[in-house]
């Protein structure tokens, strides 16, 4: 094996390390201003200090208050498009902190007034970075429309991360698609608060093992949400957990080089999907997504891809 130059030592310890911290908590109000959120935003950060990003669960500004009301009404009332006030504010909060920042989805009106169950990555130069609209929501429970489309992110100089939300994580096919568009790292953002929470915590093993990539399962506490947020390493490994329902903040340093390590070298030295097929071989029909595998494509891209 060849010897580490330098310089690339350099960029795997300092620009692969993605210091992050996972807020499980519990969710605001819909319809209220953001506050309150700026000092949650703040707790997180003063818990590790150099964090470069913050995530919080899913729908965390967009809390069921009053079980009387209807959930459809109150979305309809606050929801505001991408360029609106409530993205804006989240970006100078991001901005100001010189932080990455995804505050959980936010519920997010389209041109024909669907409603979007949207994630929001901001940079710290305060700009949108990125989104993603759910593209599985919870029926029949949801009234969110479907996205249509995969939007993995660049953290700048750190690496690509992945986004989805909820229940696309029961859909494989999402993680997959995300690790082969050259996500290092899926964020899982959460809002579970029904006793499914403990398969969805196989759930974020498996997909983080099948597609040897870091998954951050963050969910809302209690006593909206079942909590038990989950960090896990590309081989499955758990490098943090909240253990029940209450507000927790999970620290972590993700070494985004394992990825290419584990990859190269195998998960537990042995298994690497990734280097399946050899050239020339036929491909794979798909029937159900009226596709195919190609093993001439089926490389995971890289950030710069």
């Amino acid at each position: 094996m060849a010897q580490a130059t330098p310089q690339s030592f350099w960029r795997i310890s300092v620009q692969r390390i993605l210091p992050l911290v996972a807020a499980q908590a519990r969710p605001q109000l819909i319809g209220e201003p953001l506050t309150d959120f700026p000092a949650e935003v703040g707790a997180a950060v003063a818990h590790q200090p150099h964090s470069k990003l913050v995530v919080f669960p899913e729908l965390h500004l967009f809390g069921d208050g009053d079980p009387d009301r209807q959930r459809t009404e109150a979305l309809q009332e606050s929801a505001e498009p991408l360029d609106g006030p409530r993205v804006k504010e989240l970006q100078e909060l991001a901005g100001d902190l010189g932080i990455w920042l995804v505050p959980g989805s936010v519920c997010v009106r389209g041109p024909a007034g669907q409603l979007f169950n949207t994630l929001l990555v901001l940079s710290p130069q305060g700009r949108l970075a990125g989104y993603y609209r759910k593209i599985f929501p919870w029926r029949p429970h949801e009234p969110y429309d479907p996205g249509d489309r995969f939007a993995p992110v660049d953290l700048e100089g750190i690496g690509r991360i992945g986004l989805d939300i909820c229940y696309d994580a029961w859909f494989p096919e999402v993680s997959r698609q995300l690790a082969w568009m050259g996500a290092e790292v899926i964020l899982n953002v959460v809002k579970t608060t029904t006793p499914d929470r403990r398969q969805e915590l196989v759930l974020a093993q498996a997909n983080a093992i099948v597609n040897q990539v870091f998954m951050v399962s963050v969910n809302c506490a209690g006593p909206t949400g079942q909590g038990r947020s989950l960090i896990v390493d590309p081989e499955g490994n758990t490098i943090a957990e909240a253990g029940g329902d209450a507000p927790a903040l999970l620290a972590a340093e993700l070494d985004l080089a394992a990825v290419e390590r584990v990859r190269r070298h195998g998960t537990e030295n042995v298994i690497r999907p990734w280097a399946q097929f050899h050239a020339g071989e036929a491909p794979i029909g798909l029937p159900i997504y009226q596709g195919r595998i190609d093993p001439a494509t089926w490389t995971p891209q890289g950030p710069n891809s």
